[in-house]
């Protein structure tokens, strides 16, 4: 069953429970009406009749002429049937059709005993027919009157009412689901478009396409966040194209190199024993370069996984760690100048970039004596080296997935590196940024946004192997 069917059952539904409680409702209070009606006319009957208390008959004009009695002029036209009922509860007819009245046990006492005014109202059943029936006492010993009308012609009256009221309740329903079915069709309509929107896409993932936005309510805000996650898919498409065809790009070189080697290598009884190393090196040498790549992409992939859970992280503490490793690799100096900063985010890709800071520092001023400087200040991490430095024109594209500048060349790497922190600083929503360092080298780094730090201690602010002093210990000294 479509939404837009559903809408329209949904409206019909609530207009004909809204028809049937309002039909129900006039159909009582009309009965009700009619009903006083008729208890009206029976009791200005018998106090016409009693009133007229010097003659034994009733004029034609009260019980032939409704038109003609006091009241308020709406009551059905009905024959009023008039006995006098003695002391002794003997009836006598007096007015109207000749039917006869029974006469209730209450009826006898109010004509042998009752006060003048003191009536019984009751319905009887008289031949199959419905009266309604009015006992009303003179006073004084004189008996009672007795009046009636029959109730078929109000029962006539109320079936007339409840067709009308069927006819309005019908109208109402077919009304109701006319209007559902326009505004079903006018609700859905984004709907549709949206579902239209998902099933080309789905069907032809290379479809770009906007759906309309019309308004400010529910649908169009649905209609716009499916347009931006259409943008998202879009982009994420094209920079999973990109680097698909710079990763084809990047492998095309160490795998042509170890196919010429591999050829040469098939005569390698021809080679001198310095050409035979150098080939091998060079195999070696590529297939590394090929293994670092893979690495990399891997990482590249990882960078943004949602799998490792957030938790409360001591900056300090990951980038210790990452200075030790880089020790250990290239018994490098480390520098370590932090303040205290807890962030809430992943540690693992916390270290991972930070790493990478280290390592790209470590491979472009490798010859240096100069020690690898990290400071961390309220969520910066900057890393600084005494390397060639950065160009104002590379300072951009520095971050760019394998992208290498000039002095890059003939460097170890895959060019991901910085991709990599890249990507972990916008899961941690902060920015990347890089530039030339003053006297020499550059400073390259990455921040995570200020609403991720957590209350911690006041920052330290000493310098220099005066805050994190076990890191810094393990980390600012080469290894004998």
């Amino acid at each position: 069953m479509s939404l837009r069917l559903r809408f329209t059952l949904a409206f019909t539904a609530v207009g004909a429970l809204v028809a049937v409680l309002v039909g129900a409702l006039s159909f009582r209070a009309a009965s009700d009406r009619v009903v006083d009606g008729a208890n009206r006319t029976v009791r200005l009957v018998a106090l016409a009749v009693a009133e007229d208390r010097h003659t034994a008959h009733v004029p034609d004009a009260v019980t032939r002429d409704p038109a003609s009695r006091p009241g308020t002029g709406d009551e059905p036209e009905q024959p009023a049937i008039v006995h006098a009922v003695a002391p002794d509860g003997t009836t006598t007819h007096l007015g109207g059709p000749d039917v006869p009245l029974p006469v209730s046990d209450t009826g006898r006492a109010l004509a042998a005993s009752g006060a003048a005014g003191q009536e019984e109202a009751t319905m009887i059943e008289v031949g199959g027919d419905t009266y309604c029936q009015l006992t009303i006492a003179l006073g004084d010993g004189r008996g009672a009157l007795q009046a009636a009308i029959p109730l078929e012609p109000t029962r006539d009256v109320l079936f007339g009412i409840a067709k009308e009221i069927a006819g309005a309740v019908l109208a109402v329903m077919l009304a109701a689901a006319g209007a559902g079915w326009l505004l079903a069709r006018r609700i859905t309509r984004p709907l549709v478009r949206l579902a239209g929107a998902a099933e080309e896409i789905s069907a032809d993932d290379h479809v770009e396409r906007e759906v309309p936005v019309d308004g400010r309510d529910e649908v169009a805000r649905l209609s716009a966040a499916f347009n931006t996650m259409l943008r998202r898919l879009a982009a994420s498409r094209a920079a999973r194209e990109r680097m698909v065809q710079d990763a084809a790009h990047e492998v095309r070189n160490p795998l042509t190199s170890l196919t010429t080697n591999a050829s040469v290598l098939r005569h390698v009884t021809e080679l001198s024993p310095d050409d035979r190393d150098r080939v091998l090196d060079d195999v070696e040498d590529e297939t590394r370069a090929l293994g670092d790549l893979v690495d990399e992409l891997v990482g590249l992939a990882l960078s943004r996984s949602r799998d490792e859970a957030e938790e409360p992280v001591e900056l300090a503490e990951v980038a210790g760690r990452a200075a030790q490793r880089l020790q250990r690799r290239t018994g490098r100096i480390v520098l370590l100048d932090a303040d205290h900063c807890v962030v809430r985010g992943r540690r693992q890709a916390l270290e991972r970039a930070v790493s990478n800071l280290l390592e790209n520092a470590a491979k472009f001023d490798g010859d240096g004596d100069e020690p690898v400087e990290v400071h961390i200040r309220r969520g910066t991490i900057t890393v600084s080296d005494r390397g060639p430095g950065i160009d104002a024109a590379d300072a951009e594209r520095v971050f760019d997935r394998f992208h290498r500048t000039g002095t890059a060349h003939g460097l170890p790497g895959s060019g991901l590196g910085l991709a990599i922190v890249r990507d972990v600083a916008e899961t941690h929503d902060g920015t990347v940024f890089a530039k030339a360092r003053s006297g020499g080298g550059a400073t390259v780094g990455f921040t995570v946004a200020p609403s991720r730090l957590l209350p911690g201690p006041e920052p330290d602010l000493a310098g220099p192997r005066g805050t994190r002093s076990t890191p810094e210990r393990s980390a600012g000294r080469r290894p004998d």
